[in-house]
């Protein structure tokens, strides 16, 4: 789901991609399913468990601003973080924060970003063998 004007390009370019908006509807869902938990999560696990989602599309953002290497290496870490995230909606579901139809969506989320991560990562490593010579820090034209 593309939240830009189709006929105004993104200033920032991260957000022409499909993951970057996937990653935001994540967060979004994870603060909704958590809500209220934060008060009495002695364990911390709530509040971890928004960070760590936050830092899918952190780490998309900032990658962007950077090579192509050091986007590929932003986007591991995202990828890093979405594991992160599989454990905490583990532990939320054994803390009965979420149930487990919860949890299930969550893994499947988590699963289809997982993907488009390493879609867009091996686009990346593939434009950028090409590329290193000339150093074009163009995205590749697929619409993660």
């Amino acid at each position: 789901m593309n939240h830009q004007n189709q006929t105004t390009p993104a200033f920032f370019r991260f957000e022409d991609l499909r993951i970057y908006h996937k990653a935001l509807d994540y967060i979004l869902w994870v603060k909704d399913h958590l809500a209220g938990h934060e008060a009495f999560d002695s364990s911390g696990i709530a509040n971890a468990f928004n960070e760590a989602a936050r830092q899918i599309a952190l780490n998309i953002a900032e990658g962007s601003a950077r090579n192509k290497a050091q986007f590929i290496y932003h986007l591991k870490i995202s990828k890093s973080a979405i594991r992160t995230c599989v454990v905490y909606g583990t532990l939320a579901l054994k803390e009965n924060m979420i149930d487990e139809q919860a949890e299930f969506e969550s893994r499947n989320q988590l699963m289809e970003m997982t993907k488009m991560l390493g879609a867009l990562i091996t686009s990346l490593q593939k434009n950028q063998s090409q590329s290193d010579e000339n150093e074009d820090d163009s995205y590749p034209q697929k619409n993660w």
